[in-house]
């Protein structure tokens, strides 16, 4: 994986630690259990209705985040 690429798992776990909130809680937001959440923060990629619910709970827009990342790629590919 190139420094460039963003790895959902650890951006939802970061978010999850800046607003103090606990995998406990993110699982009864997106019913799951506490146990695949901590298995989501490994993750490099999910689905995106997934994306979309965690976003929703957490209040975030994960989609523009990445939109971002990748329009910032371009620009320094192109340099």
């Amino acid at each position: 994986m190139s420094q460039n690429e963003l790895e959902i798992g650890a951006l939802i776990r970061q978010e999850m630690k800046k607003q103090g909130r606990k995998a406990s809680w993110l699982a009864e937001k997106i019913c799951c259990s506490r146990t695949n959440v901590y298995k989501l923060f490994k993750k490099t990629s999910i689905d995106l209705s997934l994306m979309q619910k965690i976003g929703k709970a957490l209040d975030i827009d994960l989609f523009a985040y990445f939109s971002e990342n990748q329009h910032n790629n371009k620009k320094t590919d192109n340099e």
